[in-house]
């Protein structure tokens, strides 16, 4: 890849579908074992175990951040000023990772203050793209 930006965009989307092919052959597993028909499953895994319900979860955090998050990268990419994003791009993917990889550990109170640190460095650092790319 050129940039940071780009790899990281390329990662958060791996993440993502990662995330979903591990929801669907886990899903796949159960119909295999007879423990669920597929017509069962519910788009938030309600039904399903605890860990499958975060998993679901997961992927759609994933999911409904990355117009927030891949589009700043993209818009710093297509401006050709991917110089704002390349720094903080890579933390940016940490925080991604730890927050669901908390997610995905506990609903413990420390797994959750963990999850929500990690999405308030997201935050902080889409925030602050958003500004440096609409003044620069």
């Amino acid at each position: 890849m050129a940039n940071a930006s780009a790899t990281v965009l390329t990662l958060l989307i791996a993440w993502a579908l990662l995330l979903l092919v591990l929801m669907e052959l886990l899903r796949t597993r159960l119909v295999a074992k007879g423990a669920i028909a597929g017509p069962e499953f519910r788009p938030d895994n309600a039904n399903l175990s605890p860990f499958m319900q975060r998993l679901a979860r997961v992927h759609g955090n994933c999911i409904e951040g990355l117009p927030i998050f891949g589009g700043l990268l993209i818009v710093a990419l297509l401006t050709n000023r991917a110089g704002i994003t390349d720094v903080l791009a890579p933390w940016l993917l940490l925080a991604r990772l730890v927050q669901s990889c908390a997610h995905l550990w506990s609903l413990s109170v420390v797994a959750v203050n963990i999850r929500f640190l990690a999405f308030v460095v997201q935050m902080i650092i889409a925030v602050y793209w958003c500004w440096v790319l609409l003044l620069q």
